[in-house]
C-alpha cells in the first residue's frame, strides 16, 4: 500500500488499469460458450478449459456476474502500450485518459495514535516526511478480520490501498476508462509452438499397480508429509523398503508448510516412477488449525507459515523443485480441481472421477480396510495438522493408530527456527502448527519422537555427497544426489538456505521406523508437553514436564551407520524404478 503510494507519486510514467474498467470485461456465458465452440488455437483451448473449471468450481451460482478478465485485460493494455510507444490514443485494447490520482493509505479519523500505523505511532517525526493529521495518519488495517474495519452487515469500511481521483495532491497518470472490442485470442499469429501430445507421440498414460496378492505384507504404514525436499528422500526410502517389512498403504500431505498444493504432482510422479500408482494420496488443509478464515477456508492467517523461508525451498510447486521434478516420469495422476456435490462441492464438474481425495478421506478409507487388525503405523515428518484434524473430528480414531513416529520437537530445548530469531527453542514442524502438536500429544497414541536433538547431529556435508558418488547410481539415488548437491551448493553460497543442513534428518525417521537395529538406535522415555498459546516467540517449544504426556524418543543413533545405510538402500536394485525418467524417455523417443 505504501509502496503503491510511493510509486504513484514517483514521477515515473504510469498507465493505471483500475477495477472499474475490468468490470466491463466479464467472462460472460456468451463469451465462454463462443470460445468453447471455436477454440482455433492451443491458447484458446487452454483459456476455455481454465475458465470452465473455474465456473464449475465457483463458490456460488454468480460466476458470470462476478468473474472478470482482471489480469489478462491489464496485460493486453500493457503490451499494446509497449507496441505503440505508450501513446494512450493508439492503445488497441482500452480508451485511456489522464487523471489526477492518489492512493489512500489509512482510514478516518486521521491523526489518531492506536498502534496500527507504523509511520506515525511512537514517532516524533513521521516517516517519509508524511503530514501529521493528513490522509496517511489514520488507522491502518491490521488484517482481513480487523475489527476496526468490520460492521454488522459484514462489509468492510476501511479504504487502505484505494486509488482516488483528487483535485490537489495527486499524481497525473494515464487511466484506462473503457475497453475496446478485440478477438486476438483465436488468431493463429504467435500461437504455441509446443504441443506435448503431438510432439511425443509415444507417450502413454499407463497406471502401474503391483500384484501383491501372493506376498506376505509387512505392517501397514501411512506417510504424512509436508513435501519438503527431505520428505522426497524419505518417500524413496519407504518405497525401496521391501513390502514384506512395511506396506506403504497411503500418503497424506500438508500444504501449510514447505510446499503448495501443486507439489502433490511430484508425489504422484515419484509413485509412478516406482510402479506404485496404487497408493492413494490425500490432500490436507492449507492452514494450521484455526488459522483459516470462514467461510472461505482457502484463505487464512500465515501466522506460522511465515517462518518458511520463501525462495529457499518454501512454497514449492512441481516446476520449481529446483528444476529436478521435471526429470521425473509423468504420472497419469495429478492434482485437479474436479469435484462432486457428493463431497460438498457447489456443483459436479465434467470429470468428478479425477477429483483429488482429501487427507481425512484417505485416512478413513485405510482405517476401514484394516477391519479388526492391530492398527496402522503413521510416520509424520511435517506439521501434525492432518492427524490432529482427524482426531478432532472423531477422538475414538486414536484406537486405529497403533503407533505414531514423529520427526519433530526438541527434547533439549534447542530449536532451529532461524527465520524467527525471538523464538529460540521451537523446532520447525511443531512451530508450523503448535495446536495440532498439542492435540496429537494428548491423544493417547503411542508416540515415538525423532527430535531435532538427533536429526540435527546428522548434517549434510560435502563428504557425504562424495560417499554417494561411490555407489552405483539407481534412478532413485541419482535423483537424491542431484537434490542434495543442488541444495548444498545453494547453502554454501550463503543466504537463506540454512535448511539444507537438515535434509538427512527426514529419512532418518523412516530408518528408525524400519531398521532401528541397522543404525544402532537407542530409545529413552520422558514426559513432555508442547507450548501453544498464540505467542510466536514461544509457540512450538517442547518442554520436559513431570505433568506432561509420556513418550518414547530416540536418544542416539550411529551417524556413520545411518549414512551408509541410507546410501545402500537408495542404491539397491531391489524395489527400484520401473518407469524411466522423463528426460530419458525424451532421448528414447528421439531415436524412434
Amino acid at each position: 500500500m505504501y509502496a503503491l503510494f510511493q510509486v504513484f507519486h514517483s514521477g515515473v510514467p504510469i498507465t493505471h488499469v483500475p477495477l472499474d474498467v475490468t468490470n466491463y470485461v466479464p467472462v460472460s456465458q456468451v463469451f465462454l460458450s463462443t470460445l468453447g465452440k471455436n477454440p482455433e488455437t492451443l491458447e484458446a483451448q487452454y483459456v476455455y478449459q481454465t475458465f470452465n473449471i473455474l465456473r464449475e468450481t465457483w463458490f456460488d451460482d454468480n460466476f458470470y456476474n462476478s468473474f472478470f478478465l482482471w489480469d489478462s485485460f491489464a496485460s493486453a493494455v500493457t503490451i499494446s502500450g509497449m507496441l505503440t510507444g505508450h501513446n494512450p490514443h493508439k492503445n488497441k485494447y482500452a480508451v485511456i485518459h489522464p487523471k489526477n490520482i492518489t492512493v489512500l493509505t489509512s482510514d478516518k479519523p486521521y491523526g489518531i495514535n492506536d498502534g496500527s500505523n507504523p509511520f506515525f505511532d511512537n514517532r516524533t517525526m513521521p516517516k517519509f516526511h508524511l503530514q501529521k493529521g493528513g490522509v496517511h495518519s489514520g488507522h491502518v488495517q491490521t488484517g482481513i478480520q480487523d475489527p476496526f474495519c468490520l460492521v454488522p452487515d459484514g462489509k468492510g469500511t476501511c479504504m487502505d490501498g484505494y486509488t482516488k481521483e483528487v483535485q490537489n495532491g495527486g499524481a497525473l497518470i494515464q487511466v484506462a476508462l473503457l475497453p475496446k472490442p478485440n478477438k486476438d485470442l483465436n488468431l493463429p499469429t504467435q500461437t504455441a509452438r509446443f504441443n506435448f501430445e503431438s510432439e511425443f507421440l509415444h507417450f502413454k498414460k499407463v497406471f502401474y499397480r503391483p500384484n501383491l496378492s501372493k506376498k506376505i505384507l509387512g505392517k501397514p504404514v501411512i506417510f504424512d508429509m509436508d513435501m519438503s525436499p527431505g520428505d522426497f528422500i524419505t518417500l524413496f526410502y519407504l518405497l525401496k523398503t521391501p513390502v514384506e517389512l512395511i506396506n506403504l498403504t497411503a500418503i497424506t500431505v500438508t500444504t501449510n508448510g514447505w510446499a503448495n498444493p501443486a507439489a502433490i504432482d511430484i508425489v504422484y510422479d515419484v509413485l509412478h516412477m516406482m510402479g506404485r500408482d496404487d497408493i492413494p494420496v490425500g490432500l490436507g488443509s492449507y492452514f494450521a488449525l484455526n488459522q483459516s478464515f470462514p467461510p472461505f477456508h482457502s484463505t487464512g492467517n500465515c501466522k506460522y507459515s511465515q517462518a518458511i523461508p520463501l525462495g529457499s525451498g518454501g512454497l514449492l510447486d512441481s516446476d520449481t523443485f529446483f528444476g529436478l521434478a521435471r526429470e521425473l516420469p509423468r504420472s497419469p495422476r495429478s492434482y485437479t480441481a474436479q469435484n462432486s456435490v457428493k463431497f460438498g462441492a457447489p456443483r459436479t464438474t465434467d470429470h468428478p472421477e479425477l477429483r483429488q481425495p482429501l487427507a481425512n478421506e484417505v485416512l478413513l478409507n485405510v482405517f476401514s480396510s484394516l477391519n479388526n487388525e492391530a492398527g496402522v503405523t503413521i510416520l509424520s515428518s511435517g506439521p501434525l495438522t492432518n492427524i490432529a484434524t482427524l482426531l478432532l473430528a472423531n477422538s475414538s480414531l486414536h484406537t486405529k493408530i497403533k503407533e505414531l513416529y514423529i520427526m519433530g520437537g526438541s527434547i533439549a530445548g534447542q530449536g532451529n527456527l532461524y527465520t524467527i530469531p525471538k523464538n529460540t527453542k521451537a523446532e520447525f514442524n511443531f512451530f508450523l502448527d503448535p495446536e495440532a502438536a498439542l492435540v496429537v500429544l494428548n491423544s493417547q497414541i503411542n508416540i515415538t519422537l525423532i527430535p531435532l536433538d538427533i536429526t540435527g547431529k546428522i548434517p549434510l556435508s560435502e563428504a557425504y555427497l562424495d560417499i554417494l558418488e561411490k555407489y552405483e547410481k539407481t534412478p532413485e539415488l541419482e535423483f537424491v544426489h542431484k537434490l542434495l548437491s543442488t541444495t548444498w551448493m545453494l547453502h554454501s553460497q550463503g543466504g537463506p538456505y540454512n535448511f539444507a543442513q537438515y535434509l538427512l534428518g527426514d529419512p532418518l525417521a523412516a530408518a528408525v521406523l524400519v531398521n532401528p537395529q541397522n543404525i544402532r538406535t537407542t530409545f529413552n522415555e520422558k514426559k513432555i508437553t508442547v507450548e501453544s498459546t498464540g505467542d510466536i516467540s514461544t509457540d512450538g517449544w517442547t518442554k520436559v514436564d513431570k505433568a506432561g504426556v509420556p513418550i518414547r524418543y530416540v536418544s542416539s543413533v550411529d551417524k556413520k551407520a545411518y549414512e551408509l545405510h541410507l546410501a545402500a538402500v537408495l542404491s539397491s536394485h531391489t524395489q527400484t524404478a520401473v518407469v524411466p525418467s522423463f528426460a530419458s524417455q525424451k532421448k528414447q523417443w528421439g531415436k524412434l
